[in-house]
């Protein structure tokens, strides 16, 4: 009997460095199903981490080079797999399923499909979030930061758009998913960003948005404004995307609120300062924390061990009592400078060969 491309496909899935664990009643698979055809997860079962054109890859897989390529450009604009430039051409990869796969199905996603992640994610998806390297990290709110602190570029929402020379914007699948279950946010839904350094990589594309450079800076003041919580990948480098979030629908910091899993997200490196002598103990600030790392005693309190350092909270106090210090160096959370070194990192953590899916 042959092997069932989609048990392949999920296996292949869970030695990335990502993640991708089964569940008892195999509900992994059935998402699969409902985004993959037999041939198409067979093929992505076998695809690398690093691209191969479509050539090298019909040589590697005893395919025709020209049906093969139809295939990977269709799979890929679907947001099955990444298509990316090499030296001799497109070439393309296996993506992992988050962030990757399911965040590019905004456009596919269902009420079936809905439940199918929700019920995924109540029973395995705790197990991608508790490894660490976290997936996210939290970068502050730029006029949080005390005036005069340090902010490296990789630390600076506005410094890494700068950085950028392509801006789009997509719906939030987090917040699409949770309306289609009937518990809607009251978050804006089209703040997902995404960056790249090759001009025009959103032109034309059926999932993302382009915008300008100021145009993506607006979406991040409209974000910040709605009181969400920038969060990146945990790379000082490769940075394609800036999610804004929160714990009612983020599934990453639901993992905290939900889950109850403390480290679901690698904090900033800035925490939180409270200015007594300014403080009024009116109680605003409380409300905007979403990690209930605040409360009101005769002043506001900071629970250093719980604040990530967004400075979501800043802006909600009237009598600019908040802002954010520069933790000790000590306390700094180390982060990878690029993609390869979060991935080796994150693979031992979970005791994986990574040269097994380069």
């Amino acid at each position: 009997m042959k092997p069932d491309p989609y048990v392949l496909l999920a296996q292949r899935l869970d030695s990335l460095p990502n993640g991708y664990p089964a569940t008892d009643d195999g509900v992994e698979l059935r998402i699969l199903q409902r985004l993959f055809t037999p041939q198409e997860a067979l093929l992505a079962s076998r695809l690398r981490l690093t691209p191969e054109t479509a050539e090298a890859l019909a040589e590697r897989l005893g395919a025709d080079p020209a049906a093969l390529r139809l295939q990977l450009k269709d799979m890929a604009r679907r947001g099955l797999i990444t298509p990316r430039r090499t030296e001799a051409g497109v070439g393309y990869a296996i993506m992992p399923f988050v962030v990757g796969i399911y965040e590019m199905q905004v456009g596919r996603l269902d009420a079936d499909f809905a439940r199918l992640f929700e019920d995924y994610y109540r029973t395995s998806f705790g197990q991608i979030l508790g490894v660490q390297p976290a997936v996210h990290r939290v970068i502050p709110v730029g006029e949080s930061v005390k005036s005069g602190m340090e902010i490296r570029p990789y630390e600076s929402a506005a410094e890494l758009l700068s950085q950028a020379k392509a801006w789009g914007v997509l719906d939030c699948i987090c917040r699409k998913q949770k309306a289609l279950l009937g518990d809607p946010c009251e978050h804006p839904l089209d703040v997902c960003m995404a960056l790249s350094q090759r001009a025009g990589a959103f032109d034309g594309s059926d999932t993302v948005r382009a915008l300008s450079l100021e145009g993506a800076l607006e979406t991040l003041h409209r974000a910040a404004s709605a009181g969400l919580v920038h969060s990146v990948s945990n790379t000082q480098q490769d940075i394609g995307y800036i999610c804004n979030c929160c714990t009612c629908s983020c599934g990453i910091l639901r993992g905290m609120s939900e889950l109850g899993i403390a480290n679901v997200v690698a904090r900033s490196a800035f925490v939180n300062q409270v200015d007594e002598a300014l403080c009024v103990a009116c109680d605003l600030c409380t409300d905007s924390c979403q990690f209930d790392a605040l409360s009101l005693r005769e002043y506001a309190v900071v629970d250093e061990l719980r604040c990530v350092g967004c400075g979501v909270c800043v802006p909600a106090c009237p009598e600019g009592a908040l802002g954010l210090r520069r933790r000790p160096e000590a306390e700094v959370l180390p982060v990878a400078p690029h993609e390869a070194d979060w991935m080796r990192a994150r693979a031992e953590a979970r005791g994986l060969d990574i040269s097994q899916v380069l």
